[in-house]
């Protein structure tokens, strides 16, 4: 009996204590503060959720508010619709997901606001000006792929693994990793529109050898060739790739201390129903570095870039050399009935630009080609100079010329490894923005006008989840459906005998056939 009078004495004691704030903040299960001091300023918040648009399918937004206090109030509220009240004696803020769900896709092309309240202990709640952001008439795809991986892999030779996230959601999963094969590589995946029905991916490893994983309609094959950056065709009848012979720098007074160098490159095409990979000396010329393959929305151009081999003769003494490399962005006209190449065309000089033209990516409504440009090289996620710089393509065919303009979404960091979403609304890329060594995800709106606005960090349940993750997250890409295929059956394709031999018909940049005449400037040659 004594215990038990006294746990009802400690229980007494502290529904005294408590009384009055739990009186003072809730009513009927609300949240009430009828008396606040209102702050002429924001509130911090961690990610930065303000003042940008947000898909109407997006996982919530968890924050943290950057605000001392005791206790943290937020309401979410919009045009239509049951408002969601988060309490909370800490300050991260973890949004309820079907209420933020039902909220968010009730209200697309109306406003979103977060109202945030702090309060200390024994003093009055403050309310700061309310955050306010746009909802978007458009949804993201409803998944995102993506590597991630160790930055200092390349020395320890660690874990890398392809996932998968639901963007609705913050669940992901593994697609594949190399745990599965003795800690091999993973190269760059590709979808064809993005659809996880076609897909590819390029595997590097000292046991297995080098070869190319496809996975078409629930089948995997292993095809013994080196993929490298891959675009499928729209028809998903044919896949242009690079072939790549890359090299590292490492610097030791520089703040990027390594560098990528392609010291030969050259760009071929799979065929999936002969299964036989083909060329054209158009596109793998044997003077030039040729890398970076992408698909216009119809099918009809392949988008590239190209540098002249002879920038990396200039000193042969020096990696220096290696800072003069500038890409040109080039395309070629494609007929598929006849598999016949066309002309080429300079799209960008680097001569005309001072800068390397890297990774062209096209909407798939066909208007807009997004691409990194940096000081040199070809390897944008290592160079600190690279932004996002965008073209429009549609008034291209009007006036005749390529006019591009740097993005306001940039930062001071690297920005890379750029895609669009199917309905050409939404990109995703990576940046080093926040701490110059990680690259995160962002995502970003982009309007009919091509006016592109404040990036998203890539939500996660737990607001401080990039403060502790010691991974890189690179080469995103949409898709419009989950991959469902395991990872073991992939890894039993990687591990087995079983794969399709290909004749090659090029050994790096030097085809089979003779390199065509011509194709050379004047600011190229060596002096």
């Amino acid at each position: 009996m004594k215990k038990r009078f006294l746990y009802l004495f400690i229980i007494l004691v502290f529904l005294i204590l408590t009384a009055g704030v739990t009186a003072y903040i809730l009513k009927n299960d609300k949240v009430v503060i009828e008396q606040y001091n209102s702050i002429d300023r924001p509130a911090q918040i961690r990610p930065d959720y303000s003042g940008t648009v947000i898909p109407p399918n997006l996982a919530p937004l968890n924050f943290l508010v950057k605000e001392k206090g005791s206790y943290y109030c937020v309401k979410i509220s919009s045009k239509q619709g049951e408002p969601i009240e988060v309490f909370s004696r800490s300050p991260k803020i973890a949004i309820p997901c079907k209420s933020w769900s039902k909220l968010i896709s009730g209200n697309m092309g109306a406003e979103l606001y977060f109202e945030i309240f702090v309060k200390k202990t024994n003093s009055r709640w403050e309310r700061f000006q309310t955050v306010t952001n746009k909802i978007a008439n458009e949804k993201i795809d409803a998944f995102l792929i993506y590597r991630r991986m160790h930055p200092t892999h390349y020395r320890i030779n660690g874990k890398v693994g392809i996932y998968q996230r639901n963007l609705e959601n913050f669940k992901e999963s593994l697609v594949l990793d190399n745990g599965y094969y003795h800690l091999g590589c993973l190269n760059c995946h590709a979808f064809c529109q993005n659809h996880p029905n076609k897909m590819l991916i390029g595997i590097r490893s000292k046991q297995y050898g080098s070869s190319a994983l496809l996975l078409e309609d629930g089948a995997v094959n292993k095809i013994g060739a080196k993929f490298t950056y891959t675009s499928w065709h729209p028809s998903g009848r044919l896949a242009a790739f690079s072939i790549n012979n890359v090299v590292q720098l490492f610097h030791t007074a520089k703040n990027q201390v390594r560098e990528a160098v392609d010291i030969d490159s050259a760009l071929a095409y799979y065929l999936v129903d002969s299964k036989k990979v083909k060329t054209s000396a158009k596109i793998a010329q044997k003077n030039r570095l040729e890398t970076h393959p992408a698909w216009s929305a119809d099918g009809r151009y392949l988008y590239f870039c190209s540098a002249p081999i002879s920038q990396l003769d200039i000193d042969k003494t020096s990696d220096n050399r290696y800072s003069r490399v500038k890409y040109n962005l080039m395309r070629i006209s494609y007929d598929i009935a006849g598999d016949n190449w066309g002309e080429l065309e300079t799209v960008l000089s680097a001569r005309d630009t001072k800068m390397t033209a890297l990774l062209p990516r096209l909407s798939f409504d066909g208007r807009w080609l997004l691409l990194c440009m940096s000081d040199s090289g070809c390897f944008p996620a290592f160079q600190p100079s690279s932004d996002l710089y965008l073209m429009d393509l549609k008034a291209a065919e009007t006036t005749g010329q390529y006019n591009y303009r740097k993005l306001e979404i940039n930062s001071e960091r690297s920005e890379s490894w750029h895609s669009w979403s199917s309905n050409s609304r939404w990109i995703v890329f990576s940046s080093k923005r926040r701490d110059g060594v990680f690259t995160r995800l962002y995502l970003a709106y982009i309007d009919k006008d091509g006016n592109v606005y404040k990036p998203i960090l890539l939500p996660q349940k737990d607001p401080l989840f990039y403060d502790s993750c010691l991974q890189t997250y690179n080469t995103p890409e949409f898709i419009s459906e989950p991959v469902k295929v395991r990872a073991e059956t992939l890894a039993r394709a990687i591990r087995g005998s079983h794969r399709i031999d290909i004749d090659m018909p090029i050994s790096m940049a030097s085809p089979k056939t003779a390199a065509p005449a011509g194709y050379n400037e004047i600011w190229e040659q060596r002096e």
